[in-house]
C-alpha cells in the first residue's frame, strides 16, 4: 500500500465528519432566513443556493452509486440544507436572482 493510500484510508473517518460539518454550518443562515432576519432575504442569491442544491444532489447520487458514505452523507445533508435556503428565499422574496 502506497503512502497516499494509507493517508487516504486514515482520513476516511475524519472526512465523513467534515462532510457533516459543512452543511451544518448552514444552520445559522437558515435560522436568520426563517426567524431572526427575514427582512434580509432579498439580499440572498436564489441562483447561488439553487446551484449549491444541484451540485450537492449530484454528489449525493454519485456517492450512493459508489456506495461511499463519505461522499453521500454530507452531500445529502447539504442538499437538504440548501433546499431549505431555496424554499425560504422563494417564500420570503419570490423567484429572484
Amino acid at each position: 500500500m502506497s503512502v497516499i493510500e494509507r493517508i487516504g484510508k486514515a482520513l476516511e473517518p475524519l472526512m465523513l465528519v467534515m462532510g457533516l460539518v459543512s452543511p451544518i454550518a448552514t444552520l445559522p443562515q437558515i435560522y436568520k432566513l426563517y426567524f431572526s432576519h427575514t427582512e434580509h432575504a432579498a439580499g440572498l442569491s436564489l441562483t447561488t443556493w439553487v446551484l449549491y442544491s444541484f451540485i450537492a444532489m449530484l454528489w449525493t447520487i454519485y456517492g450512493l452509486y459508489h456506495k461511499n458514505p463519505t461522499i453521500w452523507v454530507g452531500n445529502g445533508l447539504g442538499f437538504l440544507m440548501y433546499l431549505a435556503m431555496v424554499a425560504g428565499i422563494i417564500v420570503r422574496v419570490g423567484i429572484t436572482f
